[in-house]
């Protein structure tokens, strides 16, 4: 074999190994883009124990995920937060239906009614509650926030 053609397998072989690298590193990279993570909180007094116990911060606590906060998408639509008239309309309904409860948010509704109103009860206990066009509840579902 002559040293021109063992120099030219060599570059090719070198050529498919590079390349074969950066294929890999991008495809890597958009599975890695397309991941989706779960949001955590941090715990407080972890972190307080951590600055005055060097001890601790070699045991931080789990983080817990976080509670659904906002709007969500379903059936191809995206809720939106609202404000102005229709947060002040499905407001007064909302306490007027469940008096005592207080709102966490209030939102277009993606799943059949027109708005919603994420709420803890008077109770303690978490609800959502379905509202029609005319601001009217519709339904109370238990356990939603």
């Amino acid at each position: 074999m002559t040293p021109i053609r063992k120099a030219t397998i060599g570059a090719f072989l070198l050529g498919s190994v590079v390349a074969g690298g950066i294929s890999m590193t991008t495809l890597g990279n958009a599975s890695a883009a397309s991941t989706v993570t779960a949001a955590a909180t941090t715990d407080t007094a972890a972190t307080d124990a951590a600055a005055t116990d060097p001890a601790a911060a070699t045991d931080p606590a789990p983080a817990t995920p976080a509670a659904p906060t906002g709007p969500h998408q379903a059936n191809g639509i995206t809720e939106t937060i609202l404000t102005g008239d229709d947060a002040t309309k499905v407001q007064a309904a909302v306490l007027a239906a469940q008096p005592g409860a207080t709102i966490n948010r209030m939102e277009t509704d993606a799943d059949g009614a027109v708005y919603e109103a994420h709420v803890t009860l008077a109770d303690g206990s978490d609800a959502t509650v379905k509202l029609d066009a005319n601001y009217t509840v519709t339904a109370t579902e238990a356990g939603h926030r």
